[in-house]
């Protein structure tokens, strides 16, 4: 009889742990196996949140197909207590153990709102912005100029958030004292900034920043990523340039930033300016002349005059000899490569086609006819504006 116990024991033991090793594989499938999310959420954690609740509101939300199986997974890989506070981006198959690993990274919040504060040419505007999950992609909610208008009521309602996203965003082409006094109108940025770093040794780029960062700490970084590119790209220059130094190339690259916001055309604009150079020929460009009336500090807003394209300044290029003794503005990678790598051409003019791009000529009389050819489309375009015929 205790054999006949001690056997029907023994297979009842061995049918438990079958069990509970099935039980095992099935948990550890439903951990590390797509989830049952058939579309993206934005999911939230509440500051302090135990993780109790926060897999339950995984369930509830059809991230998750078990909430005890998610809380045994997070036990087991001893991220229970890494619960980090912020909004998360969920997406369709996220297994249980990919959504913990976004759960207790850290760092930004990967979904919800994002304030981006855009410096560019012509003004410095804050965009207030709230991702879309179903489609990945951000719709704008309100945007300001800070210059000239007071934040709107939506901004403020969540500008004090803990998991906003702040960043800033430097367009190709800005000059220094612009980015400067957009910075100061940054409410959400603190520090002073003693004064306007020199011309064209801030990179334009997307920078993410945390509210209550220090203006000078970020000027620095946009200049030690600019001085990294440039002395990246001056490594691997072209052979035979007309210009001996890293800050040359940046003088340079300058100019072909402001002549043309097409990166297609960026190094035949270059060659331009390259083989004038090569020539003896004066640069002749009027973004330069502009700098010498503005210094960088605003935009011109109107037509350059006689006077001042005769009148001589340090960056009058119809005047000087060579390049001027400054950048112009803060150019772009894509306008340092060009200045370092222009294309071989044996162009030495160009003037706007009309179409937001440039006609170039390799004589006088080939530009002299591109030059009457936009004449034409600006008299056409007048004529239009004045009798309200439109296209």
């Amino acid at each position: 009889m205790w054999r006949a116990i001690a056997s029907n024991a023994l297979t009842l033991f061995i049918v438990a742990l079958v069990a509970a090793a099935g039980l095992l594989a099935w948990g550890r499938e439903q951990y590390a196996g797509p989830g049952p999310l058939d579309q993206s959420i934005c999911f939230r954690v509440e500051r302090g949140a135990s993780l109790s609740s926060v897999s339950r509101a995984l369930e509830e939300q059809g991230a998750v197909s078990d909430a005890r199986i998610f809380r045994i997974g997070a036990d087991y890989s001893g991220k229970a207590d890494g619960l980090k506070f912020g909004s998360y981006l969920v997406t369709p198959g996220q297994s249980m153990a990919q959504i913990l690993d976004s759960l207790t990274a850290g760092g930004q919040s990967t979904c919800g709102r994002e304030v981006n504060y855009r410096i560019s040419v012509a003004s410095a505007e804050v965009v207030l912005r709230e991702l879309d999950p179903a489609t990945n992609r951000y719709v704008e909610v309100v945007k300001f100029v800070p210059a000239v208008a007071a934040a709107p009521a939506e901004y403020l309602e969540v500008a004090e958030a803990d998991d906003i996203r702040w960043r800033i965003t430097l367009a190709e082409g800005v000059t220094s004292w612009q980015v400067v006094e957009a910075l100061k109108r940054a409410e959400f940025m603190t520090g002073e900034i003693a004064e306007v770093p020199p011309e064209g040794t801030l990179a334009p780029d997307s920078y993410e920043v945390a509210r209550g960062a220090d203006r000078g700490e970020l000027l620095a970084l946009m200049a030690e990523r600019q001085a990294a590119t440039l002395a990246e790209l001056w490594a691997a220059r072209a052979e035979g340039l007309p210009y001996d130094t890293p800050e040359e190339a940046l003088i340079m690259a300058s100019i072909v930033e402001k002549e043309t916001g097409i990166a297609e055309e960026r190094k035949q604009v270059a060659s331009v300016f390259v083989n004038r150079m090569r020539q003896g020929m004066r640069l002749q460009t009027d973004p330069t002349v502009i700098y010498g009336v503005t210094r960088g500090e605003g935009v011109l807003g109107r037509g350059l005059r006689q006077s001042e394209l005769r009148r001589e300044t340090p960056w009058n290029t119809y005047v000087i000899d060579g390049l001027p003794p400054t950048p112009i503005a803060n150019p772009g990678r894509l306008s340092i490569e060009a200045a370092l790598n222009p294309d071989t051409t044996d162009f030495l003019y160009f003037v706007a086609d009309g179409t937001g791009g440039h006609a170039f000529g390799r004589t006088l009389e080939e530009h002299n006819e591109n030059v009457a050819r936009w004449r034409a489309i600006e008299a056409e375009r007048g004529a239009e504006e004045a009798t309200g015929v439109q296209d």
